[in-house]
């Protein structure tokens, strides 16, 4: 066989779109085992022919870290699986994660020439097929790293964009030392993403990866208390800090009731599931009492992870309460999709109004209002308006609250001198520049809430940065060098 796709575009073109194997629904919301299996190396095969290989292939464009997704894709055509997982860590060192979570079609695939007309290149599901095989045939190999350059960086918080600076940063020779203050490494990888869509084997993989380029990890080491930043220039000697601890203080709606017994933050419900792996209760003591009747209110993937956690924790009846409709959700199309699948109750354009207790307090209620569309509004998303005289009230033991996350303002509350935004997060430039020299900012706590693939492109783009700032850094020290010796030469 020829090494070389000899398939005509039109050919190409003829070619279906490939599907990975998934668990059944009436299974799956009964278990937290992945939901889809992923390409088998047939279809991997097939779908790699697809790809037209355009002379401007715009995917790249489309990729926030730009990885030349037709070089690996014509790699996995030549059967080079683990050839084709170098070429992704080239720009993404965690290709096993975003193979799974990170939202292609609205990025790379989206913009395929081969979508104009047909279904574009599954890209996300041969990422994950190149990472998953070199997975199982032990054959990574830790990517050359420079010579050490002597000089120390921290990165506080170690969900994507922290593990993805410290990755780049540790390639380059510096010594990155990452800061978690929770007792397990991932961030929202780890807290926020059900098992079932990334379990954990394969994120304890990825970050030991990370670990293996010579990063150091301090878990349980809250930065503005265990130890501020100025302390980390001062006392611990860093020379640039990247921030890159999220936004894991959830919104409420401000509604009365809210303070019952039974009304949880996603950020809460989702933290006790997978952190304190109450999925496996009683193994691990941490119980999530949920009812037989629960809804979460939301529309993005998080409320999807929450409400898909809930069905399969027990509730019978797992509602998703959205004010707009269901075009407007800005959670993943696949999401959607398979919570349709599992059972979830869509109550769509329906605004909850207040939340009913019991004489303790417990919730026993939810009171609501129906929606109408009218005109878009600053989201370019058409703005729901109440219909009168709709209101009406479902019966439940537990609501989910998943209308958003801002930044945790520990940090900001303890660094003088660093810009902050009206939402509290951190205020950086396009380079992830805060205010403050030498300290750098990316991910959910400089965006508010956004997909992983941003947060890791912030974090790369942060340790070019610091990469330019510390190289400046040590020319400036050396030529002040050479100018005392030249003086003392002189004189």
């Amino acid at each position: 066989m020829s090494t070389q796709n000899t398939l005509k575009p039109s050919e190409r073109m003829k070619i279906p779109r490939q599907v990975a194997a998934e668990q059944q629904p009436d299974a799956r919301n009964r278990n937290f085992l992945e939901v889809s299996y992923g390409f088998d190396e047939e279809r991997a095969l097939t779908e790699a022919a697809r790809c037209i290989e355009c002379k401007n292939p715009v995917c790249i464009e489309g990729c926030p870290v730009s990885i030349d997704i037709p070089a690996f894709i014509q790699l996995i055509y030549q059967k080079d699986y683990v050839g084709a997982a170098n070429k992704v860590r080239e720009m993404n060192y965690l290709p096993a994660i975003c193979g799974r979570v990170c939202p292609q079609e609205t990025q790379c695939e989206v913009v395929c020439l081969l979508g104009k007309k047909h279904e574009p290149v599954a890209i996300g599901k041969l990422e994950r097929f190149v990472a998953d095989y070199e997975m199982k045939s032990n054959l990574f190999r830790t990517p050359e790293i420079q010579a050490k350059r002597g000089q120390k960086v921290a990165i506080v918080g170690s969900g994507p964009a922290g593990l993805t600076c410290a990755a780049e940063l540790a390639r380059l020779g510096y010594e990155a030392t990452i800061f978690e203050a929770l007792h397990e490494t991932g961030g929202v990888l780890r807290y926020g993403i059900p098992e079932f869509r990334l379990p954990k084997g394969i994120l304890d993989i990825e970050v030991e990866r990370v670990r293996q380029l010579g990063v150091t990890i301090y878990r349980n080491f809250v930065i503005g208390r265990t130890a501020t930043i100025d302390e980390l220039f001062g006392e611990w000697g860093f020379e640039a800090i990247f921030l890159g601890t999220g936004a894991g203080t959830p919104n409420f709606m401000g509604i009365p009731g809210e303070n019952m017994i039974g009304v949880y933050s996603a950020n809460e419900f989702l933290t006790r599931v997978n952190l304190m792996k109450a999925y496996r209760f009683p193994e691990y003591d941490t119980p999530v009492k949920i009812g037989k009747q629960i809804a979460v209110i939301g529309g993005g993937n998080t409320a999807m992870d929450a409400v898909r956690t809930a069905r399969r924790l027990g509730a019978e009846h797992a509602y998703l309460i959205y004010r707009r409709s269901r075009h407007e959700m800005p959670a993943r199309e696949e999401e959607i999709h398979h919570a349709e699948e599992e059972g979830i109750e869509f109550l769509l354009l329906t605004n909850p109004t207040r939340i009913i207790g019991d004489e303790n307090k417990h919730v026993k209620a939810i009171e609501c209002q129906r929606m109408e569309l009218g005109e878009p509004d600053e989201s370019g998303r058409r703005k729901p308006v109440v219909i009168k005289g709709s209101e009406f009230i479902i019966e439940l033991q537990t609501i989910i609250m998943a209308i958003g996350q801002k930044p945790n303002p520990i940090i900001q509350a303890t660094t003088p001198g660093l810009g902050v935004s009206k939402r509290g997060t951190v205020v950086t430039d396009e380079k992830q520049q805060t205010s403050r020299p030498a300290i750098y900012a990316g991910g959910d706590l400089a965006r508010g809430g956004a997909t992983v693939i941003l947060a890791m492109r912030d974090g790369k783009q942060a340790s070019v940065a610091i990469h330019e700032y510390l190289q400046s850094k040590r020319e400036t020290k050396q030529d002040k060098l050479f100018e005392e010796v030249t003086t003392n030469q002189t004189a």
